[in-house]
């Protein structure tokens, strides 16, 4: 006789037919990665067959089965009374003798308490379609207790084969209604509302980068997750470094965790959102150790099934214990082929109405229609664009019409997110006041183009679609391709572009968009005189008693993120270039900046280093880049001296950055200089001997060699690379490094530009040219071509 009953230790992922996806993950982790160390709660299902069997014992297969022949499989105009008359059926239905008792028995051997407490989730299958994923279609109920209860919730569930959003699912993706049945998961609970929970994935969910483990997590049940209704602390760890012991993680994000969901005493609302106190909303809900061990488990898991996973975590406030609640294959970037990429670039300008967190990376034009509750769903238009508050699965029937998708509360793993990249489409997430800000039938555009940040722009802006194909494209021969990056937001997806590294980092932007004060007030800040930039800076450090240690932080989490995504190739990180009055404009910088008449040529790059205006800023950048190198473990990372003047001041340089920790040599630090200064060319041999490299910046460059202020209107149309000078000094500075025996490399537009330059550079011999990932693709081309006559005329002298 088929059994009611399966226990988790008797369950493995063979049983899908049997308990549905869902409870044959938990099977097969309880059952076979408990050993490994992974923590799962003990818990049972009820089967295939007892759902037959309530079915059949009811005689409901009949009356299903004519109710859902009246649906509108057109509009779904009356999808809503035909899912409450089926569900009102199985409620009113009643559980057979023997499966009352099955399930009794087995909550009793689970836990000898007659009150424990259990979560009950639904968990569909069908035996002709074993691996559909009905993921997030039925429901689940948390924190059951008592054997009355526990029946409730198991009749419960098998009526959410129903729900609205499960037919429309069914029905969109042809699967017949009568061969997907319900298991029940009846698992220990966690008890998650008295400490934290979450998500994870075993890729980064934006770009599909597959060496980042991504976690999220809120104070609470994790359903604050999945609603979108807060948003979350993210943390990324690095797989490749994670498994050498180093220090991984090399992002944490705070999030403003604003609502902790908790259990109640009321039967009828059984779950409450309550306020998070200030100083939680300021705590991160894992410690390093915690997130550490989490993403260890992921590795496991994603090892074990051999495929990017999805994975929720919850924390037990009463043991400090962490568990993995569920594990499901990932299913939107673990099917993409990551060389075909589509660039979107937006052609017009405009002030951005709202902004929120970006999902994807599209951009998207259409009429705005706010809804408030997916019982307004008439409203929306195929091709519009909906606005909310936030989504949850009653809105899947919903979205598919939508070309975008915007909402107040959530973050990159709420359920509007989730939804747009299985869709496809942009979404702006978290943005507090999209409902407030738009107008309804308003045309607006949607942009997720621009790095992490969304914006939501009034109009139809132009912008441009180009489809890229990476997987035909021949990298140089002899000539290495590297890429310029600012952005430490685009870096993962940068990583499938055809390259062979970073060869030049830009931290500025760094600075400027995640730091935003000058190093010096926070080296400084118990003396600052100036109480509104005192306010400003203990506004965006208030978490960091240490105010060095805040720009120390940041600094290297951007950095980190960039080399973790070209790991293992180089990633050349240019230290701090900004002119004066750039460093000014930062947050408490006026306090401590000369006020320079032409600061293109002044107190900048490597002369600020050493200087004690600026040497103790300049160590916090240098303890940033050993922090990245030394604990987490990313020695890929070498760095580059900008604007050195004379070799004296070279050596001045390096002597400051061993002070601070960056000891050439030592654990294989590079150090690098920018070859952008005349000085450098003339006594190139002598720079040799003290740094490990060049980089030819050929804007500098340029402008000094003629004599030119390249940001003057009036003499623009002098400035040019192509200029016979200019060319001899990079000509130059090209044979002296090579004979000196270091490595040259040249950053700028020009060779993407001018195929006349790229055959210029290659004929001289350049180790490798960067490009901005824009520029990338004209770029190698150009190198092919004058690698393949350089080539030819090489045969010819051969020949001849």
């Amino acid at each position: 006789m088929q059994s009611y009953i399966k226990k988790f230790s008797e369950i493995s992922i063979a049983d899908i037919v049997t308990v549905g996806g869902k409870n044959a993950s938990l099977g097969e982790m309880y059952s076979k990665l408990s050993s490994k160390g992974i923590a799962v709660p003990n818990g049972f299902a009820t089967t295939a067959f007892a759902f037959e069997r309530f079915l059949s014992y009811n005689g409901l297969y009949k009356p299903i089965h004519e109710i859902l022949a009246h649906l509108d499989r057109d509009k779904f105009s009356n999808l809503s009374n035909i899912g409450a008359r089926i569900r009102d059926l199985l409620l009113k239905a009643a559980l057979p003798d023997d499966l009352m008792q099955a399930i009794t028995d087995a909550y009793k051997e689970l836990e000898p308490d007659d009150n424990a407490a259990v979560a009950v989730r639904s968990s569909a299958t069908a035996e002709d379609l074993p691996q559909a994923s009905f993921a997030g279609q039925h429901e689940s109920y948390l924190n059951i207790k008592g054997e009355d209860a526990l029946r409730k919730a198991v009749k419960k569930c098998f009526a959410s084969l129903y729900t609205d959003r499960a037919i429309k699912y069914r029905e969109d993706n042809g699967f017949p209604h009568e061969k997907v049945v319900l298991s029940v998961g009846v698992q220990k609970m966690v008890r998650s509302d008295k400490a934290s929970s979450g998500v994870g994935f075993t890729l980064e969910p934006e770009s599909g980068f597959r060496d980042i483990i991504h976690l999220s997590g809120v104070w609470g049940l994790g359903e604050n997750i999945v609603q979108g209704t807060v948003t979350p602390d993210e943390f990324f760890v690095f797989k490749t470094t994670l498994l050498q012991g180093k220090k991984a993680i090399i992002q944490k994000k705070l999030g403003e965790k604003a609502k902790t969901m908790i259990y109640s005493d009321d039967e009828k609302n059984p779950v409450v959102n309550i306020t998070t106190p200030k100083e939680k909303q300021e705590q991160f809900v894992l410690s390093d150790d915690e997130i550490t061990k989490l993403a260890k488990w992921a590795l496991i898991i994603e090892k074990h099934y051999q495929k990017p996973m999805d994975i929720e975590w919850a924390k037990d406030g009463l043991t400090n214990e962490l568990f993995i609640i569920q594990a499901r294959p990932e299913t939107v970037h673990s099917q993409k082929n990551p060389l075909l990429v589509k660039e979107y670039k937006l052609l017009d300008k405009a002030e951005a109405i709202t902004t929120g967190e970006a999902i994807g990376s599209k951009v998207a034009t259409g009429i705005a229609r706010i809804l408030q509750s997916p019982h307004e769903s008439y409203k929306l238009q195929p091709g519009e664009i909906v606005v909310t508050d936030l989504t949850s699965p009653d809105w899947d029937p919903i979205l598919k019409n939508a070309v975008a998708i915007i909402t107040n509360k959530g973050g990159r793993t709420s359920h509007a997110s989730i939804v747009a990249r299985e869709l496809g489409v942009p979404a702006v997430v978290g943005c507090g006041n999209a409902t407030e800000k738009i107008t309804d039938g308003s045309v607006i555009t949607v942009s997720c183009c621009e790095g992490k940040t969304g914006y939501v722009y009034n109009g139809r802006l132009n912008f441009k679609e180009t489809a890229l194909d990476f997987s035909n494209i021949k990298k140089p021969e002899s000539t290495d391709v590297m890429l310029i990056v600012a952005d430490p937001d685009k870096a993962f997806k940068l990583s499938f572009y055809p390259n062979d590294g970073v060869g030049l980092m830009r931290i500025e932007f760094i600075i400027t968009h995640s730091i935003q004060i000058h190093p010096m007030a926070l080296v400084k800040f118990n003396e600052l005189k100036d109480a509104t930039v005192k306010q400003k800076i203990e506004e965006l450090t208030h978490h960091y008693p240490d105010k060095e240690k805040y720009f120390i932080d940041k600094l290297a989490e951007g950095v980190a993120s960039i080399a973790a995504a070209f790991y293992p190739k180089d990633v050349i990180v240019r230290m701090s270039d900004f002119k004066t009055n750039e460093y000014a404009n930062l947050i408490g910088g006026k306090d401590f900046e000369p006020i320079e008449e032409n600061p293109m040529i002044g107190f900048r790059g490597a002369s600020r280093y050493y200087n004690d205006l600026y040497k103790e800023g300049f160590g916090l950048e240098c303890k940033a880049i050993q922090k990245v190198r030394d604990e987490m473990g990313l020695t890929n990372v070498k760095v580059m001296i900008p604007f050195c003047r004379t070799i004296d001041e070279g050596n001045k340089v390096i002597a400051v950055m061993k002070k601070y920790g960056l000891e050439q040599g030592v654990n294989n630090l590079e150090i690098y200089v920018m070859a952008e200064i005349p000085s450098n060319v003339i006594l190139a041999e002598k720079f040799a001997q003290i740094f490990d490299g060049f980089s030819i910046g050929s804007n500098d460059l340029t402008q000094l060699t003629l004599g030119i202020d390249r940001d003057s209107a009036i003499v623009s149309n002098l400035f040019s690379e192509q200029n016979e000078a200019a060319k001899e000094m990079i000509a130059t500075m090209i044979s002296k490094a090579k004979q000196a025996g270091v490595k040259i490399g040249l950053c700028g537009q020009a060779p993407s530009d001018f195929p006349a330059f790229a055959q210029f550079l290659v004929q001289r011999g350049i180790d490798s040219i960067s490009f901005n990932a824009d520029a990338l693709l004209k770029g190698i081309e150009n190198i092919n071509k004058a690698e393949s006559t350089l080539e030819a005329a090489y045969i010819d002298d051969e020949e001849l």
